[in-house]
C-alpha cells in the first residue's frame, strides 16, 4: 500500500466544457459544493497534497488552498494537463482523475497502488477512463510528449502502464446538460 504523504492529488480542470457552452467544470456545483472542492474533499486522508491543472482563473483555485498549475506547453489538451502536474508534483506518485467525474469509489488509491511499477488506469463499465491513473511522477515527467501523439492512452502504453478493470463501476462524466440533470448538478 502507497502511503498518503507519496501520493499527489492532481485534479485536470483544463478543459474548455465546450459541450456545456465554455463553462469551467470545476465550479460545476453538485450537493451544494463546487466539483473541484467536492474531488479534493473525497480524497482528504489518502493524499498530502492537491494540484490543479487549471488554463484559466488560477486566482479563484488558489483563493480555496489549492495549488493551481497552467500548462506549460499550449494547446496540448489532457497531455499538457499532465505534463504540468508531473512537473509541480513534489511526490513519488500522482494521483489523477478529471474534475467532471461523477463517482470516485472508495478503493481506487490501492487498487491502482497494486499494480506498481509505473502506475495504472482504470476502465470502468464505460471503458477506458485513462485519466484516472496513478502515475510514477520521474517516468512522466521523463515520457516524450509528442505533438503528433497527444493520446493519454498512447503514453500510457509508452509507460507499460497496465489497466484495471473495474466490473460494475462508472464514474461517469458531467459532459452535457443531460449529464448534468442526471447528477443533480447546476452550472456555476
Amino acid at each position: 500500500m502507497i502511503a498518503p504523504r507519496a501520493i499527489t492529488l492532481g485534479i485536470l480542470a483544463g478543459g474548455r466544457g465546450t459541450r456545456l457552452g465554455g463553462i469551467d467544470k470545476a465550479w460545476i456545483v453538485r450537493d451544494g459544493i463546487a466539483q473541484v472542492q467536492r474531488l479534493a474533499k473525497r480524497f482528504d486522508g489518502e493524499v498530502s497534497q492537491v494540484l490543479v491543472s487549471a488554463n484559466r482563473d488560477l486566482e479563484r483555485f488558489q483563493a480555496l488552498g489549492f495549488i493551481a498549475v497552467a500548462d506549460r506547453t499550449r494547446d496540448l489538451g489532457p497531455i499538457g494537463g499532465l505534463d504540468a502536474l508531473a512537473h509541480a508534483c513534489t511526490t513519488q506518485w500522482l494521483l489523477t482523475i478529471p474534475v467532471d467525474l461523477v463517482f470516485v469509489n472508495d478503493c481506487l488509491i490501492p487498487t491502482l497502488g497494486s499494480a506498481g511499477g509505473q502506475g495504472a488506469s482504470i476502465e470502468d463499465e464505460d471503458g477506458p477512463q485513462p485519466l484516472v491513473a496513478l502515475w510514477n511522477v520521474e517516468a512522466l515527467r521523463n515520457a516524450p510528449f509528442q505533438r503528433d501523439d497527444l493520446s493519454v492512452q498512447s503514453l500510457q502504453t509508452e509507460l507499460a502502464m497496465p489497466r484495471i478493470r473495474l466490473d460494475g463501476v462508472r464514474f461517469g462524466n458531467l459532459n452535457t446538460p443531460e449529464d448534468l440533470a442526471a447528477a443533480h448538478a447546476t452550472l456555476p
